[in-house]
């Protein structure tokens, strides 16, 4: 399991449609069981389900986990905090989730690069 303090420390998302719990769990830093009671407290998480309950997310799912890890992990947040600045999603909370974006792009980026370069 990833031992990340911040959200800079996460592997970049591969390029991939669907990703399982235990994919997320990985790229996130949480563990499944949270990823599981997190979907029932934040209702902008709604990962795919499929034969047997099995969840997929989608990348967007997964910056989404980040989002709400960083929330609680880094700045402190209450889960009831967390889902409503999610929700309120004002100016700043965008400009944050931009920054985040692009950072996670750049980080891919920088990826490439490396393996174009050997």
């Amino acid at each position: 399991m990833l031992d990340a303090s911040s959200n800079d420390e996460l592997p970049p998302i591969p390029a991939k449609r669907y990703f399982t719990i235990g994919e997320v769990s990985e790229l996130c830093g949480v563990k499944p069981h949270v990823l599981r009671y997190w979907e029932q407290e934040f209702p902008q998480l709604n990962p795919v389900k499929r034969r047997g309950n099995r969840r997929y997310y989608q990348r967007q799912d997964v910056l989404l986990i980040r989002q709400i890890r960083g929330l609680l992990y880094q700045q402190g947040f209450t889960i009831g905090g967390a889902r409503q600045q999610l929700s309120g999603e004002s100016a700043k909370d965008d400009a944050t989730q931009r920054q985040q974006v692009i950072r996670q792009m750049r980080s891919e980026l920088e990826a490439l690069l490396a393996e174009l370069k050997r």
